[in-house]
């Protein structure tokens, strides 16, 4: 059953209700047209649930600004989302197009520091989220009195006898649900092995973080990824005021799946909506994603918490290929991911989703 503001509807009640269900739920493609994302192509999404977002199908089909209920759940940075024509791909250049937003996609052939591997040099974090997508197409449809839309589209990292990797995408939101699923399938589309790493770089900003806010995840160990790290690894969990110079501190979580092999990452905030406090939850299949990284950045200005969910740590490729953990995909071989964000101790458990 399809549900507006937490009321169940059939098909053919909605339908009764409304002449196009764009009304309740869609994208909405646009174009930015200003500074240095100026022609970035976008996609607006609204379900009926309170959670609204932004694809940048310009930059990897990622998510820039996201809302719930008018409150802002992503961190932005001061970049923006830059036109991928600015994008910097040598060394740490990719900071100057890190917009930041709901999500980040890094991969797919590289996740880490900028470095050199078997004489192929690296920039930060890899190309996937500099990259426009192709042959996007969006809608709806129902399942029975269930309503749901998407967006979907390719997205391909490839250069002259180098990878030929093809990133399909699927965003989809059902009618009145606050929460997305977004489905990826990587395949290797070359005619030689490529190497792949791929990680979801998950950016919660204010006010769902501040000072209070705590993370709750089934880890059964987390380390510090450095010394930054290990000076605040027993405070990891919990998240404090903005500070200057403030030194990012990057954590490696070993999760326990449940019974369905997913982990589930919630984030909750100490600032509340309505009688309910604001929250977030990142959930995915541990078995595609063995690696989970947290990201704890409370510096003025860059203020953010990243919930990461990875093929890999970002300790480099190069690390990876030592420790025996690179995947490679041969010609033809592919990958699928799945992930899910949504909000969690809010209507969310009204329907059921939590």
């Amino acid at each position: 059953m399809a549900h507006v503001f937490v009321s169940g509807y059939t098909r053919q009640q909605l339908q009764h209700y409304v002449g196009s269900m764009e009304q309740l739920a869609g994208f909405e493609m646009a174009e930015l047209s200003d500074g240095a994302g100026r022609g970035v192509r976008t996609a607006r999404m609204h379900n009926s649930s309170g959670l609204a977002l932004q694809v940048l199908i310009d930059r990897g089909l990622d998510l820039s600004g996201a809302q719930f209920l008018g409150v802002p759940l992503a961190w932005v940075s001061s970049t923006g989302p830059t036109n991928p024509a600015y994008y910097d791909s040598r060394g740490m250049g990719w900071l100057r197009g890190f917009h930041g937003g709901l999500l980040m996609t890094c991969g797919l052939s590289n996740v880490g520091p900028a470095e050199v591997d078997n004489g192929e040099e690296l920039g930060l974090h890899g190309r996937l989220s500099n990259l426009p997508a192709q042959h996007v197409t969006y809608g709806g449809f129902w399942e029975g009195d269930d309503y749901t839309v998407f967006l979907q589209g390719e997205v391909r990292e490839t250069r002259v006898f180098g990878e030929n990797l093809l990133l399909k995408r699927q965003i989809r939101a059902r009618l009145g649900e606050p929460r997305i699923i977004i489905e990826d399938t990587v395949v290797n589309e070359g005619y030689q092995s490529s190497p792949h790493m791929l990680l979801y770089h998950i950016n919660a900003g204010f006010p769902l973080v501040t000072p209070g806010t705590c993370l709750k995840a089934p880890s059964l160990k987390v380390t510090a990824r450095d010394e930054d790290a290990l000076a605040g690894l027993n405070e990891h969990a919990v998240f404090e005021m903005p500070s200057a110079g403030y030194r990012e501190q990057v954590f490696y979580h070993t999760m326990q799946a449940d019974e369905d092999g997913f982990v589930r990452v919630d984030l909750h905030s100490a600032v509340s909506q309505g009688d309910k406090p604001l929250g977030m939850y990142v959930r995915y299949r541990q078995a595609e994603l063995p690696c989970f990284v947290e990201w704890k950045m409370m510096g003025q200005g860059v203020y953010a918490v990243g919930l990461e969910p990875a093929t890999n740590l970002v300790s480099g490729r190069s690390k990876e290929r030592e420790r025996d953990a690179l995947t490679i995909l041969k010609p033809g071989e592919q990958r699928s991911y799945y992930l899910e964000i949504g909000m969690c101790n809010t209507r969310s458990e009204l329907l059921g989703l939590t």
